[in-house]
C-alpha cells in the first residue's frame, strides 16, 4: 500500500484480488470437505453426538461477533501484517511482537499439518485405485506445486482455490440434497437442537472441533495490500466466509444426523469415523460419486495447504519488514509482485519437517498431521482472541458504533478464550495421542509469544527507531509529537491517521 516500506523501495504488489477471490482463498483454507469427512465423525463419536450441528452454530455466532470487530478495524487498517498489525494498534507493540511470532509458528505448523494429511490420503486414495507410491513422494510433489504457486502472484492461487472450493462444496451439497429428497423433513431433526443433546457429555470436545473446523477463515486481512479495494473487500470477505462456512457445516452435519438417525449417530460414527461420509455417499449418490469425493478430499487438503502456505508467507513478510524476522524476507518479486522469498523459506521449513518425520519412520497422519494441526489450531485461536481484544482497545477512545467495536468483539473474545481453554485441556483428543512431547506443544506457543514480547521491550530501550516501526507503522507516522496533534502525511497512510500509535509509550 501507499506509504509502506515496500513502496519506498520501489516494490509493489499487483492489486488483483476482489471480494469473491478473497472469499475463495479463505474458505479453501478451512477445507470444508476435509472438515466434514474427518472432524464431524469424530465430534459425533466422542462429542455430543446428535447435538454437533448446534456446536457449529455456536462457533459460527462467536466468529460472527469476532468478524464484526474485525471488519470495523479492517476498514481503518489495511496491511499485510493481518492480526499482527491490528494488535499493534489495539494493544501496543510488545503484545504485537509476541503475537507476530505466534502467528508465524501457528500458520507454519498448520501448513505442515495439512501437508501430512494430504500426503497420507493421496497415498491411500491412489493405492485404492492401484497406484502404490510412498507418502514422501506425494509430499514432495505437493511441495513442488505449492512452492511454484506461492512464488507467483496471489491471483493465480485464487483461481485454483476457487475451482477446488466449488467442487468440494458441490459434492457435499449434492449429498445434502439427496438425503433431504429421500427423508424429507426427517433429514433435519429438531432434536439436534434439544437441550439434552446440545449439552450432552462431550460438549467441550464438540466445541473444540467446531472451532477447529474454521481454521484459516481469518486470513482475509493478510491480502489487504493485494486487494483492489481492501477497506471494503477484507471485511466483506470475512463476514461472507463465516456465514457460508458456518451455514454449510451446520446444515451438512445436521443432514448427516437425519440420514443416520439421532439415536444411532454416535455408535455409527465410532464404528466408521473417516469412512462415515463415504458410506453415506455410497448409499445416497452411488459409488462413482464416492470415488469423486475421495479425489476431491485430496484436492480439498491441497487447497487448504496452499491457502495456509500463503498466509504463513505473508506473516513472515510483514515481520521481516519490522526486523522481527530477517529483513531479506521483506521483498516483493519485481515481475510477479509476490512474497517469493517468504514462500521459499516456508517451503524449505516444510521440507525439513517432512524429512525429519520420514527419517524417524513416523506416520504422516497419526504423528505429523495431528500434532502440527493441533499446535496450529490452538495458536490461531489464541491469535483470534488477542485480535478481538485489540479491537476493543483500538476503539476505546473513538466514538463508533458500540455494538461493532466493543460488545461484539468482547463476546467474540470470550467465546474464543473458552475455545482455547477447551482445546488446551483436550489437546490429547485433538491430536489423537497422549505422548508427553506432543501434549506439551501448547507451551511452545506461550514461549514464542513471550520471546516476542521480551524482544520488543528490549528494542524499546536499545533500538528505539526499530521499535517505533513495529506493527507496520512508518517511521514518520510513528514519531512522537508531544505538544500538537500529528499532521497528516503527504502520502495516504496504510492505517488510520488518528491512530494512537504515534506515541512511543506503547
Amino acid at each position: 500500500m501507499a506509504g509502506t516500506p515496500a513502496r519506498a523501495q520501489g516494490e509493489s504488489f499487483q492489486r488483483t484480488l476482489t471480494t469473491p477471490k478473497i472469499v475463495f482463498i479463505i474458505i479453501a483454507a478451512a477445507a470444508p470437505l476435509a472438515a466434514m469427512v474427518f472432524t464431524v465423525p469424530l465430534s459425533f463419536a466422542i462429542g455430543t453426538g446428535a447435538g454437533v450441528p448446534a456446536m457449529f452454530v455456536f462457533a459460527g455466532l462467536t466468529l460472527l461477533c469476532f468478524s464484526a470487530g474485525y471488519a470495523a478495524i479492517a476498514r481503518r487498517i489495511s496491511n499485510m501484517g493481518g492480526f499482527y498489525t491490528h494488535i499493534a494498534h489495539g494493544l501496543g507493540r510488545p503484545v504485537a511482537a509476541g503475537s507476530g511470532l505466534l502467528a508465524v509458528l501457528a500458520y507454519n505448523a498448520a501448513t505442515v499439518g495439512v501437508l501430512g494429511a494430504f500426503a497420507y490420503f493421496a497415498q491411500s486414495v491412489a493405492a485404492t485405485h492401484g497406484l502404490h507410491l510412498p507418502w514422501e513422494l506425494w509430499a514432495f510433489v505437493g511441495m513442488l506445486v505449492i512452492g511454484v504457486l506461492g512464488y507467483r502472484e496471489a491471483e493465480l492461487s485464487a483461481r485454483l482455490l476457487s475451482v477446488c472450493m466449488v467442487c468440494e462444496i458441490a459434492i457435499l451439497f449434492a449429498l445434502d440434497v439427496a438425503i433431504f429428497f429421500h427423508h424429507g423433513t426427517g433429514a433435519v431433526p429438531l432434536t439436534s437442537f434439544a437441550p439434552h443433546h446440545v449439552f450432552a457429555p462431550g460438549l467441550g470436545v464438540s466445541v473444540m472441533f467446531g472451532f477447529a473446523s474454521f481454521l484459516g477463515f481469518e486470513s482475509a486481512a493478510l491480502y489487504g495490500e493485494e486487494a483492489k479495494a481492501p477497506h471494503k473487500s477484507v471485511p466483506r470477505a470475512t463476514v461472507i466466509a463465516v456465514l457460508v462456512v458456518a451455514s454449510f457445516y451446520a446444515l451438512t452435519s445436521w443432514v448427516a444426523v437425519g440420514a443416520i438417525g439421532p439415536g444411532k449417530v454416535r455408535d455409527q460414527a465410532a464404528g466408521h469415523l473417516g469412512d462415515l461420509f463415504f458410506l453415506l455417499s455410497d448409499s445416497y449418490l452411488g459409488h462413482v460419486a464416492t470415488v469423486t469425493m475421495q479425489v476431491l478430499l485430496c484436492t480439498s487438503l491441497f487447497a487448504a495447504w496452499l491457502a495456509l502456505h500463503n498466509a504463513a508467507n505473508r506473516y513472515m513478510y510483514a515481520l521481516g519488514r519490522d526486523r522481527l524476522l530477517p529483513g531479506w524476507l521483506h521483498r516483493v518479486h519485481p515481475r510477479h509482485g509476490s512474497v517469493h522469498r517468504s514462500s521459499l523459506v516456508q517451503t524449505v521449513v516444510s521440507a525439513v519437517v517432512v524429512a525429519a518425520f520420514a527419517a524417524a519412520g513416523l506416520d504422516p497422519y497419526v504423528n505429523m498431521s495431528t500434532s502440527m494441526l493441533g499446535l496450529g489450531t490452538l495458536g490461531i485461536i489464541l491469535l483470534q482472541a488477542l485480535a478481538s481484544v485489540a479491537v476493543v482497545g483500538y476503539f476505546r477512545r473513538r466514538r463508533e458504533a458500540r455494538w461493532q467495536t466493543t460488545v461484539a468483539p468482547a463476546l467474540g473474545a470470550l467465546g474464543l478464550i473458552v475455545a482455547a481453554v477447551l482445546v488446551t485441556s483436550n489437546f490429547d483428543v485433538l491430536t489423537g495421542t497422549t505422548n508427553p512431547v506432543v501434549t506439551a506443544l501448547p507451551w511452545l506457543l506461550f514461549a514464542v509469544t513471550g520471546v516476542g514480547v521480551a524482544f520488543a521491550w528490549w528494542l524499546r530501550s536499545a533500538r528505539p527507531r526499530r521499535y517505533v516501526r513495529l506493527g507496520g507503522v512508518s517511521a514518520k507516522a510513528a514519531q512522537p509529537a508531544p505538544r500538537r496533534a500529528p499532521q497528516p502525511p503527504a502520502v495516504a497512510p496504510a492505517v488510520d491517521p488518528s491512530d494512537s500509535l504515534s506515541s512511543t509509550a506503547r
